[in-house]
């Protein structure tokens, strides 16, 4: 099963994910196979970039998004 998900980046407290399309049996960093967006939790209001023609690819192809990725969407899509 493959998931949409956050991958995280940054230093400690600093926290900066990536979004990906990843296996979902394999490490929160470990290896993904596509990069569809950014999530800056830090900046105030946060920064959220999603190429959300990629999102629609991967969830047409059976891609589950965990939950905290579904509340970006619905975010990027209002």
């Amino acid at each position: 099963m493959v998931r949409i998900r956050l991958m995280r980046l940054g230093a400690k407290k600093k926290p900066f994910y990536r979004v990906v399309v990843a296996d979902a049996k394999a490490r929160r960093n470990g290896p993904f196979i596509e990069i569809i967006g950014t999530y800056n939790p830090k900046t105030d209001p946060p920064e959220v970039n999603l190429n959300m023609e990629r999102v629609n690819y991967w969830i047409d192809k059976g891609a589950q998004p965990s939950d905290t990725v579904k509340k970006l969407i619905e975010r990027v899509s209002a």
